[in-house]
């Protein structure tokens, strides 16, 4: 038995998720994946807050960045404590830690709002400090490698997605439901096409930030409010012709992309804020129905995760969009397949964590663009 932890903090701030996995190597590129236990805890308000602030403003403090980081090894030492003692474990029985940190800007290849471009992704993390509060290596910056070789640095999870989730033959999709969407296809496993990932657009940023706007939180409680409002069919039609809606693949895309700023290009000052929340709500829906209808897959499945998938209004409507096309594409709960919808990209990391020990790429070039597999993170020791 081999632990590792993953630990993932999305960039809907919704809170720190840590997951407890035994990832055993089964054969020279495969490893035996076992998941025994997670948690998933908010943040504290000031350090979301913090966190909110720094991903929202254009000259950002050393003195606030390095406080944030320091908040964020704390909390995550925390969790990693508890997690550990609720198993009844030590640090010695864990092999290492495969910590994401906090996404503050992700500019890829690809962006063209600024002359000469420098393509660039940035999470906020103390791998140092972690290890060391711990006593478990810590594996992290695990994107920059994959942005070196020409990728873009994300989406990651599609490659622990096929090590857990390929069919014997049949198409199946993931769609995780974080700040951002993004969809994984994973071909039969006796066939020769590529995995296909790539984030689709908005899903949580924008729902949130709106609902913050106008209801005073963050969350918007199982969609009721977007329930409550009626599209607007001129605004969604607006928001759909955004450049990214219409990139090739390879592509990834954050907040950069999708804010309120963003959204104030496309109204008039006339709407009601919950027709926009329900608007936002479809423009989710329908960019990811554009995007599977884009690839050209016939899925047998779909199966929502991250924090979206507690989205009432938003699966409701899903399953209803899927359910018009040619093939209608059911959806399959993530716990019909044995794991937790929320500690799923967690869980990922742990295993990135793996590979990046046991020397075997993390990257899929299919999915990221880059020239070729890389071996993903840094290693800090305990």
């Amino acid at each position: 038995m081999a632990l590792y932890l993953g630990l993932m903090t999305g960039t809907s701030l919704d809170g720190l998720d840590i997951a407890l996995l035994d990832i055993t190597p089964s054969s020279p590129d495969h490893e035996r994946i076992r998941f025994i236990d997670g948690l998933d805890l908010p943040l504290p308000e000031t350090l979301r807050t913090r966190l909110w602030q720094l991903m929202h403003c254009d000259e950002a403090c050393f003195a606030d960045l390095a406080a944030a980081e320091q908040a964020l090894a704390e909390l995550a030492a925390s969790a990693v404590t508890r997690l550990l003692t609720r198993q009844q474990l030590s640090a010695d029985d864990v092999t290492a830690i495969g910590s994401h940190g906090q996404t503050i800007e992700h500019r890829p290849y690809g962006f063209s709002d600024r002359p000469c471009h420098t393509p660039y992704t940035l999470q906020l993390d103390n791998p140092s400090l972690l290890a060391e509060l711990c006593g478990i290596p810590v594996v992290a910056d695990f994107r920059r490698r994959d942005l070196a070789a020409g990728g873009q640095a994300a989406p990651l999870a599609p490659a622990f997605h096929a090590a857990l989730f390929s069919q014997p033959d049949q198409w199946h999709g993931l769609l995780n439901l974080g700040g951002i969407a993004n969809l994984t296809l994973l071909p039969p496993q006796d066939s020769t096409a590529d995995v296909i990932g790539f984030d689709t657009g908005p899903a949580n940023c924008l729902l949130d930030a709106w609902h913050a706007r106008h209801r005073g939180t963050a969350v918007d409680q199982d969609g009721q409010w977007a329930a409550s409002g009626k599209v607007i069919p001129n605004l969604l039609e607006r928001l759909l012709s955004a450049d990214y809606f219409h990139r090739p693949l390879p592509k990834s895309t954050g907040r950069e992309d999708f804010h309120l700023d963003w959204l104030a290009q496309h109204l008039t000052g006339d709407e009601s804020p919950a027709d926009v929340q329900a608007t936002l709500l479809s423009l989710t829906v329908e960019s990811i129905v554009q995007a599977l209808e884009q690839t050209g897959v016939s899925l047998a499945a779909l199966t929502p995760c991250g924090g979206g998938a507690r989205n009432g209004a938003l699966l409701t409507q899903l399953e209803q969009r899927l359910a018009q096309g040619e093939q209608a594409t059911p959806l399959m709960s993530c716990a019909d397949m044995g794991w937790n919808a929320d500690l799923l990209e967690a869980s990922a990391f742990a295993w990135l964590a793996a590979r990046r020990v046991l020397e075997r790429p993390g990257n899929l070039p299919s999915v990221t663009g880059a020239s070729g597999p890389r071996v993903l993170g840094g290693l800090y020791a305990r």
